[in-house]
């Protein structure tokens, strides 16, 4: 599973590049990401940004001054950080950009981290159970005690909305997707993820008893594209008023963490603190 996603993410490297900046619609993921960052994250201190692709978050919170360390399992995706770092002028702050799998973190010692960042769904790309918990436990272990653990992923009952929206044909495959949480490309190659890469759709409550198995006190779940899911045309129209679009906005981030809305937006943020 390993190759089937590091090939897929080099393939789309240039479009993973543009997914959060692509139209109003995605860039409410970034929006409510950076809500909930603004809200737990350390005044200042040494971030890991696991799984943290073409840097995008790593080249925000460098900007606001903190020292980063960015992991990611795809060569494509760290030569485009890399470019983009050195863009933007930020070396100082990012001390370094590295090949790496969130559920091995043996390069790092114990404590290390001041936050852990594991955004925009790298956890959904380990689909063996054992791995899975590996990775969690590898996030808590090298971050400091009480400090957050920030992990985003996607959502299993928002995809059973995408397959009724999108491709209703393909609605034989919700029971599949609802029981077991799990899409591999060459077993169900006609589903609507068929444009996607292998993956574990996650419920709330799943992550959550997933995080507190591994020493991390779930403090907050968040919806990242909450009320707006499934509604990209209408998004998109509106962010065209800007006074319209500043008020959905703050309707987004008041909502957020509603937990009748978490579970049915397409991505959502579980905040923890590292126990001990």
């Amino acid at each position: 599973m390993t190759d089937i996603v590091r090939e897929w993410y080099g393939a789309t490297a240039h479009q993973q590049q543009k997914r959060l900046r692509q139209d109003a619609y995605h860039k409410l993921e970034y929006i409510v990401t950076c809500h909930i960052l603004d809200k737990y994250l350390p005044k200042r201190g040494l971030l890991l940004d696991a799984g943290g692709g073409t840097g995008t978050y790593t080249i925000e919170l460098a900007r606001r001054g903190y020292n980063l360390v960015l992991l990611d399992l795809t060569p494509e995706l760290l030569s485009i950080a890399e470019r983009q770092v050195l863009r933007a002028g930020l070396q100082e702050h990012v001390k370094r950009i590295i090949p790496g799998t969130i559920s091995d973190l043996s390069q790092f010692p114990n404590r290390t981290f001041d936050a852990v960042l594991c955004l925009a769904g790298p956890l959904n790309h380990i689909l063996d159970v054992r791995k899975r918990n590996k990775a969690v436990a590898e996030l808590a272990r090298v971050t400091k005690r009480n400090s957050p653990v920030f992990i985003s992923v996607i959502s299993r009952l928002a995809l059973m909305t995408s397959l009724l929206v999108d491709t209703p044909d393909e609605i034989q495959h919700c029971a599949h997707h609802l029981e077991t949480g799990d899409y591999i490309p060459h077993i169900l190659p006609r589903s609507r993820t068929a444009g996607f890469t292998a993956a574990h759709w996650f419920l709330p409550e799943e992550l959550t008893r997933l995080c507190e198995r591994h020493g991390l006190r779930a403090v907050e779940v968040a919806a990242l594209e909450g009320l707006s899911s499934h509604h990209p045309k209408e998004v998109n129209r509106i962010a065209q008023d800007k006074r319209r679009w500043a008020t959905w906005v703050d309707i987004l981030l008041r909502t957020c963490t509603h937990p009748s809305i978490v579970g049915s937006s397409e991505h959502f943020l579980l905040v923890a603190k590292k126990k001990t």
